[in-house]
């Protein structure tokens, strides 16, 4: 007897979407035949939301964008601002800068592998990241006072100094996170059964991913060397050493292995910077609490930065008011969610759960 093509809903609420994700899919027994991703299940809207408001009270709806990459999102806003008011950063809050997003990096790389492990069936590898994150969220919590939406980077510089406890904090967490990443790490390659989701599953030729526009891990994992740090070094990453992790896998195994790199990379970006801080103001003297309230910017400015999900960029229009324009978000998280049909087909219903989750996306920068 010939099997029927069905159609089949995953998500947005099902336990194995990675996020508030609707699937549509065309199954013929439990091979996918195509797959069609489906959004809109979590609107921030905050490109709108960002006209009605002064320049630097739109950094709160950066943080929910990329909610476990909150820093990062901030620096791409800021920076975007500063560049269209022509505002100047003192060079110990640029370093500082680059400290935490750095440090955010390898925390938004811990809640997706942790979160990938609850998606394949495993959970143990869930409390090994989450207590590595944990670390990082305190030295967060430090100088914030948060530990989800931070509004730590602002414009002209960055909110808060180190506190005197900071550094204690901080040097023990750099001194044995890389044995105990080791550690999170064979937790998933001792796993046979991980090896074979992974491994030739979800592949994705780098011709392909170029085409879609996707970057970050993912478009490393098929083979292109292409991370915006290297290629327009922007806040110090022209003065720090660092590699950057490429693997010619083009599967999911390959995008588990990069990320991994990413974090060790990470690793030796804030140790140099921690050693590289000079001391000086934390923030431009001008635009101190009320001096933000006046910032007024003309014209338009474009800025990238390099996000945990890849090429993040936020486009600023100004017409010379205390309020922005129009602005605009290039969400890394939704050009690579735009390939999951040429990923998953052909492949099992399980084995394009397990493609998903190594895109990594995160909703609130997707529905934006």
């Amino acid at each position: 007897m010939e099997e029927k093509i069905i159609e089949v809903n995953f998500g947005p609420q099902h336990p194995s979407t990675h996020g508030v994700l609707r699937l549509k899919v065309k199954l013929k027994g439990e091979t996918v035949l195509s797959a069609e991703p489906i959004i809109g299940y979590l609107h921030r809207n905050a490109e709108k939301l960002s006209e009605f408001n002064y320049y630097a009270s739109n950094t709160v709806f950066m943080d929910r964008l990329d909610y476990v990459g909150n820093h990062n999102m901030e620096l791409g806003y800021v920076m975007a601002v500063e560049k269209l008011a022509d505002i100047d950063v003192p060079e110990r809050a640029v370093w500082l800068r680059m400290l935490f997003v750095e440090l955010n990096r390898i925390a938004s790389h811990l809640v997706w592998a942790g979160t990938m492990g609850l998606d394949l069936g495993m959970i143990t590898p869930f409390f090994y990241t989450f207590r590595e994150r944990e670390r990082i969220l305190q030295l967060f919590e430090m100088v914030s006072g948060a530990r989800l939406t931070y509004n730590y980077i602002s414009i002209g510089g960055v909110y808060n100094d180190l506190p005197n406890e900071f550094d204690a904090k901080f040097n023990e967490f750099v001194e044995d996170f890389s044995s105990r990443l080791k550690e999170i790490e064979s937790l998933f390659k001792e796993n046979e059964v991980f090896i074979q989701r992974m491994k030739g599953i979800g592949i994705l030729p780098p011709e392909v991913a170029k085409s879609y526009s996707i970057t970050g891990p993912v478009l490393r994992a098929s083979g292109v060397n292409y991370d915006i740090r290297k290629v327009s070094p922007y806040l110090y990453y022209d003065k720090v050493d660092f590699d950057i992790p490429v693997s010619n896998g083009m599967d999911n195994y390959a995008r588990f292995e990069v990320r991994f790199r990413e974090m060790e990379q990470s690793l030796r970006i804030v140790k140099q910077v921690y050693g590289k801080l000079p001391t000086g103001e934390y923030q431009n003297p001008l635009y101190r609490k009320s001096g933000l309230i006046n910032i007024k910017g003309k014209g338009e400015s474009y800025v990238r930065t390099e996000s945990p999900r890849g090429e993040f960029g936020v486009y600023v229009v100004g017409d010379g008011s205390k309020k922005p324009y129009r602005v605009r978000i290039r969400s890394p998280a939704f050009q690579n969610l735009s390939a999951t049909n040429e990923m998953v087909k052909g492949s099992k219903i399980a084995d394009m759960i397990a493609t998903i989750s190594t895109l990594d996306p995160v909703f609130g920068e997707v529905d934006r």
